[in-house]
């Protein structure tokens, strides 16, 4: 399979329309309640681009713009919007875009995020907070 082929489907420009419950997964992460409220009334603009097997995907709002600098199964330090840091790896799967982050401290909690383009052709992220038995 050839990860490109697939991944090329989400490269541009991206509008943001709307979101589902977002607010709660900031909240299980553990993202405080100003930061919270400040990212759920943002309207980002997603600008995704690919120079051989750099990929870059750059968050643009009024707020902040947050960059993500990345190569396929390549496992890197990524500070998120908010400020937690972590471990983040990205790679195809089923024709999706998939990030998992890893907590490097151990009062935070990983997470998934697929990024996709639907049927209709919308780009769609999904975020998942991962609980593990302790």
């Amino acid at each position: 399979m050839d990860d490109f082929a697939d991944f090329d489907k989400l490269l541009g420009k991206w509008a943001y329309e709307s979101s589902d419950n977002f607010d709660n997964y900031m909240k299980h992460v553990g993202v405080g309640l100003i930061t919270r409220k400040m990212a759920c009334a943002q309207k980002p603009t997603l600008i995704i681009t690919r120079d051989e097997n750099k990929i870059k995907i750059v968050t643009e709002s009024t707020f902040k713009t947050i960059v993500l600098e990345f190569e396929l199964g390549k496992e890197f330090d990524e500070t998120t919007g908010d400020g937690r840091k972590m471990k983040s790896i990205f790679f195809m799967e089923n024709g999706k875009l998939i990030q998992e982050q890893k907590k490097i401290n151990p009062e935070d909690k990983d997470s998934r995020f697929e990024r996709y383009v639907d049927e209709n052709g919308t780009f769609v992220i999904v975020c998942t907070s991962i609980f593990l038995s302790t």
